[in-house]
């Protein structure tokens, strides 16, 4: 055999061991995601257990505050009904502003503050959000890996002929980009 032939030999074994490397790396990266979103799951299912709890308590106190009680109820419902991952992402961050209003709320009911019912249930809660913030941590820094690997040249090549698609970011509700008004 001539030099050549080897020479062509040798770039296509290159070129295949290198597609093999692009494509598994590729399923890690998107099986990592999967399993971020499914950290994110158990904590948002956590707090989505928690609200009723919550709500019933600070109904026994504050029972002219129906529009909260309300709009948190029906932020967890939203989030029951979505079906995919960017529905639940929205509906979570509903719920989030939501349950910050309720907390805002108990502000005014000094009795409220001092039930020990409500004030275990809170800090379960405070406890979950802090989780879930870590999870979303991760599973962005996850979402990264796995975007720019589908986005950068050569690994866009691979990621394209195998159907990989980036993966949306779980970002900060609208609320929490407002600088919130201080005033003394």
């Amino acid at each position: 055999m001539s030099s050549t032939l080897w020479i062509i030999i040798g770039v296509v074994v290159l070129l295949v061991l290198y597609v093999i490397g692009t494509y598994n790396s590729l399923i890690k990266l998107r099986n990592r995601v999967r399993d971020q979103w499914a950290q994110i799951e158990v904590q948002l299912k956590r707090r989505f257990d928690l609200i009723p709890n919550i709500v019933e308590t600070v109904k026994g106190y504050a029972k002219h505050e129906s529009e909260t009680l309300k709009g948190v109820i029906e932020a967890r419902n939203k989030f029951t009904v979505a079906s995919t991952k960017e529905q639940e992402i929205e509906a979570s961050n509903q719920l989030t502003g939501a349950v910050r209003q309720l907390f805002a709320l108990s502000e005014s009911y000094p009795e409220l503050k001092a039930d020990t019912n409500f004030l275990k249930l809170q800090s379960n809660l405070e406890e979950t959000e802090n989780k879930i913030s870590s999870a979303r941590q991760f599973y962005n820094d996850t979402v990264l890996s796995l975007n720019n690997k589908v986005e950068l040249f050569p690994s866009n090549l691979v990621a394209k002929i195998f159907g990989f698609k980036k993966e949306a970011f779980f970002e900060a509700e609208a609320e929490a980009k407002v600088a919130p008004k201080v005033e003394f």
